[in-house]
């Protein structure tokens, strides 16, 4: 069986324990607080992150990893033993880490790497991620496991909310005062993927019944269809991932445990603390 090494990034949002489960190697997005870098993963998460916000008042900026970042990743994983490299990436509609990967597998001339576009984030991203990893541990083929992502990848529902609008008009994506007028109001926005990029989807009145419309679109998007994986995306609100996935059992047919993971800070800057979602994958 040929040795297949996974790599990806962490705007993936999976979780350390299952990386490690699988070997996954996840490549971390950087956080640019002015001259301070901090590295996803490593120094700071979705906590720290906020914290920093709050304290600071402004937003960091976010920066792809660079081609070195994946070239040294390549490189350690062809020394380790692998024969061939699948690399999964978040959306290059919105990152430029595609790119850097694809420049990165230039150097390695003659060597079997895949440099996949996810088209999707968080763990839209993370479970194309996990079924090649899944794939691979059975015994697929590089070709094969290709495949499993892009039947992954057009099986993919992704929704969200956000408590507040705060952090929106921190980063000038909204006004501040238009921003202070929707909180008033309780405007809470609904979010999906389209065109590999997180766009707003619906503005709803009340967090109570944006959350209720979640559960409206996941049946929506379930219809007639089996339920493979689901999971939970959140950024400092575990609880309310765990209470929306009690919501989403009461009406969906749900056999599986949910992956509830952080958002991770190249992402949760741009949303804000409380985001949650979820991610389903049907059949």
């Amino acid at each position: 069986m040929k040795n297949i090494a996974i790599i990806t990034d962490t705007n993936s949002s999976i979780p350390n324990e299952i990386a490690s489960q699988f070997s996954i190697t996840k490549i971390p997005i950087l956080i640019q607080f002015g001259e301070e870098s901090y590295t996803t993963g490593v120094d700071i998460d979705d906590g720290k992150l906020f914290e920093m916000i709050d304290d600071r008042n402004v937003l960091p900026t976010t920066a792809a990893p660079s081609p070195a970042a994946f070239q040294q990743a390549f490189q350690k994983a062809f020394q380790e033993g692998a024969e061939g490299i699948i690399c999964v990436c978040c959306s290059s509609k919105v990152s430029a880490t595609y790119n850097a990967a694809l420049l990165a597998a230039e150097e390695f001339p003659g060597k079997d790497i895949s440099v996949v576009d996810s088209l999707q984030l968080t763990l839209g991203e993370g479970f194309q991620v996990l079924g090649a990893a899944e794939a691979i541990a059975d015994g697929a083929s590089q070709q094969e496991a290709l495949q499993v992502i892009e039947d992954i990848r057009i099986k993919t529902h992704v929704y969200a909310a956000l408590p507040t609008l705060k952090y929106l008009a921190m980063g000038g994506r909204m006004g501040k005062l238009a921003a202070g007028l929707a909180d008033t109001i309780s405007i809470k926005p609904i979010l999906t993927i389209q065109d590999g990029k997180l766009e707003l989807l619906e503005k709803i009145r009340t967090w109570g019944k944006a959350r209720k419309r979640l559960v409206q679109l996941a049946e929506e998007c379930t219809e007639e269809l089996e339920i493979k994986r689901i999971g939970l995306p959140h950024v400092n609100n575990p609880k309310g991932a765990a209470l929306l996935f009690e919501d989403l059992k009461e009406v969906l047919s749900i056999t599986q445990e949910p992956l509830i993971s952080e958002f991770s800070p190249g992402l949760s800057v741009h949303s804000g603390a409380g985001f949650i979602g979820y991610v389903i994958v049907t059949s």
